[in-house]
């Protein structure tokens, strides 16, 4: 274990996503005894402002919370960060900017993984619209396409449904219903942008389902073994 190098996890963000990011971390790992596990430190703070909120609608910054729980985690002998909330990302730069350890970027590890030219993305309106995942798909040459006023409207309530812990199967009918319109626009996959959504069984879903938090455990795996 000495070799592995230790993971801080950026948490809370939310609180669900984290115990999911955690959990594949654990299953995800090529370990036959306990000793062959990660060392990983988790600071899941669900007070952090609202990122949501201060995108869209100017509110109370969460960039230095979100660097004091940066700050604590590498004090605390994490070497390579990892953050599973897909919308905080449009804070990276800040956020790499306060630490000397690597920070994962879950948008550009998520994009390196594709190989459709036209890609269909489920995000929060912030995620959208702040464009992290056109700018990084653009740099690819991938098309990105995403939902309408209406069903983005129905992936925002499927987002605070699993928030609130309702019933996934009613959730997962819903978003199905919106990626059967992006596929009708061209949609080849679909890029599961918001760790909420990451809750659902891709498995279901009518097109290929490429899962951040998914390539997040990856590439968190591969730099602390590595």
């Amino acid at each position: 274990m000495d070799a592995h190098k230790t993971v801080g996890v950026l948490g809370g963000m939310g609180p669900a996503a984290t115990v999911e990011f955690f959990r594949r971390l654990v299953a995800a790992t090529p370990a036959t005894i306990d000793r062959d596990h990660l060392h990983i430190l988790i600071d899941n703070d669900p007070g952090i402002p609202d990122r949501i909120t201060a995108l869209l609608h100017g509110g109370v910054s969460p960039v230095p919370a979100m660097v004091r729980m940066a700050q604590r985690l590498e004090a605390a002998g994490a070497d390579v960060l990892a953050m599973p909330c897909n919308t905080a990302h449009a804070y990276i730069g800040a956020l790499r900017d306060s630490v000397n350890v690597l920070f994962l970027d879950m948008i550009e590890e998520t994009v390196l993984r594709l190989r459709e030219h036209t890609v269909g993305l489920l995000a929060t309106r912030a995620t959208i619209q702040t464009g992290i995942y056109h700018r990084a798909c653009s740099a690819r040459g991938i098309e990105l396409v995403t939902p309408e006023d209406t069903a983005q409207e129905t992936v925002v309530r499927a987002v605070e449904a699993i928030k609130a812990s309702r019933s996934l199967p009613e959730v997962e009918a819903a978003i199905i219903g919106v990626i059967t319109d992006l596929q009708a626009r061209g949609a080849e996959a679909i890029v599961a942008g918001c760790t909420e959504l990451s809750l659902l069984d891709g498995t279901k879903m009518p097109v290929r389902w490429f899962d951040a938090l998914d390539c997040l455990v990856e590439a968190t795996i591969h730099e602390a073994l590595h």
